[in-house]
């Protein structure tokens, strides 16, 4: 009992960085039965693709992107899903790292407006330091911009390879 304690602290802990309510001991049978719920009842998220699109089309417009490039990295990083969590931490459907979404103004990284609205940003940031160029660029938002500068375009990494290539694919 004292090692499930001890992880229901840490996912606890973990919770309060990413700002996201923390399960107790308790609740955490109802949470189990409500996800397995979920599992086998369809989809029925707070916002639909479509809903997602528009948010996305608005931010891009905001921020001067275009918003078939800013649709193709939603796609490619969450096929439009707000509550994508990945395994390496990066959250929503513009996939934000909790550092990056703070830089970019994010106050909850869970709400899918803010979430896109900082990832457009980034990416319309990501444009502006590579002299749009898409390539790099969208190279950068997966990868970084210090990977990007340092191989002086995509840098040799297959996941990132691949994602540039998703996206430029969506994007055309």
């Amino acid at each position: 009992m004292d090692s499930i304690s001890r992880v229901l602290q840490r996912i606890d802990a973990i919770e309060q960085r990413f700002n996201k309510p923390a399960v107790t001991a308790s609740g955490f049978s109802a949470l189990l039965s409500k996800a397995e719920q979920a599992d086998k009842a369809p989809s029925q998220g707070n916002s639909t693709t479509s809903e997602i699109a528009k948010m996305v089309q608005v931010a891009a417009q905001k921020y001067g992107v275009d918003p078939k490039l800013a649709i193709a990295v939603a796609k490619t990083e969450s096929n439009m899903t707000a509550d994508a969590v990945s395994s390496a931490g990066a959250v929503g459907v513009m996939q934000l790292m909790p550092e990056t979404a703070r830089a970019m103004g994010v106050r909850n990284i869970y709400d899918p407006r803010e979430n896109i609205d900082g990832g457009v940003k980034y990416l319309k940031q990501m444009l502006t330091t590579f002299n749009g160029d898409i390539e790099k660029s969208v190279a950068a938002y997966n990868a970084g911009p210090s990977a990007v500068t340092k191989y002086a375009g995509v840098p040799p990494y297959s996941e990132t390879q691949a994602y540039v290539g998703k996206v430029l694919a969506l994007y055309s």
